[in-house]
């Protein structure tokens, strides 16, 4: 029996999400559509990308399929700790940025990579995460969320959703600000062979997550979408939506990985959002609902209890 092909068939599965991903949220906002820009990389590879802007819901979107090859930078052959310096990633992200304040922010990437010496692979493994940002958290979505992670995690093993889930909390925390960038979620790399794992279990779990966004996101769509607003809740939005920017700049793997390897730059900041603000030293009531979410901006809550 022959081995299978991850290069191909990653590619294959990666590309049908996405085109699955874009025809449920276009359903579910009702009138956006997804636009595609097919763009090739100097070095190898290329990749579509798929943004919706000014829909009813969904004021800006990206649900990005790459693949890319060529020559590894020394700084990253370096951190990664492989002795090749060819390699191939291929995946989807995917970042939605809802035009209702009371409507989540929702972030999702699945990939496999792998490097090669001579057309031998050298090392193979995947990735990815999945984590929402509520402008204002909401306790019983924040649960609604993390259940669903947890449902697909535990199909494939107990000790995966904690242990995916403290590292997303580790993962995606602003330092500078000592808070999490929203109520996390899972996240996960490197995921190898192992004793109880094969790569094509890995892939099945990578499928899984993938799988999980649609049904999850449009359900908080479906929630949310008819919310009402002032004119203080986008105020707030756009306060967090800068603390996604900060996040994305500062900190994200995958912004640091697509600008050290010549990436598209509207593809790879496809994340941030239309509009952001920072304000000197915004302050905010001890009883308002601002403060309310800045306080469960921490590491470590138990959602799924």
């Amino acid at each position: 029996m022959s081995s299978p092909n991850f290069k191909l068939e990653t590619q294959i599965f990666f590309k049908s999400l996405q085109e699955n991903i874009c025809a449920a949220l276009e359903k579910e906002d009702g009138t956006g559509k997804f636009v595609p820009h097919i763009w090739e990389r100097d070095g190898g590879g290329g990749g579509r990308s798929m943004v919706l802007q000014e829909g009813t819901v969904i004021e800006k979107g990206g649900v990005n399929f790459s693949a890319v090859e060529g020559e590894l930078p020394e700084n990253i052959s370096k951190a990664l700790g492989v002795k090749s310096n060819h390699f191939f990633a291929t995946g989807v992200s995917i970042v939605i940025h809802p035009n209702n304040p009371l409507f989540p922010i929702i972030h999702m990437n699945v990939r496999y990579f792998e490097t090669s010496i001579d057309g031998k692979v050298e090392e193979q493994w995947f990735g990815g995460g999945i984590d929402l940002t509520p402008h204002y958290v909401n306790k019983e979505q924040a649960k609604f969320f993390h259940q669903q992670l947890k449902n697909t995690c535990d199909k494939f093993g107990a000790e995966l959703y904690p242990d995916f889930k403290k590292w997303a909390d580790d993962y995606f925390f602003i330092k500078h600000r000592n808070e999490t960038r929203g109520v996390g979620g899972i996240f996960f790399d490197r995921l190898k062979t192992s004793d109880k794992y094969s790569m094509q279990d890995r892939f099945e779990f990578v499928k899984a997550v993938g799988n999980t966004f649609a049904p999850t996101y449009t359900n908080l769509m479906n929630i949310n979408k008819e919310k009402s607003f002032t004119d203080a809740h986008k105020n707030w939005q756009l306060i967090r939506r800068g603390r996604y920017v900060e996040f994305n700049l500062v900190y994200d793997k995958g912004t640091k990985f697509g600008l050290d390897t010549n990436g598209r730059i509207e593809s790879i900041l496809m994340s941030l959002p239309k509009m952001a603000s920072w304000p000197y030293d915004p302050q905010f009531g001890e009883d308002s609902k601002e403060k309310e979410t800045l306080d469960l901006l921490v590491k470590g809550i138990d959602w799924v209890s």
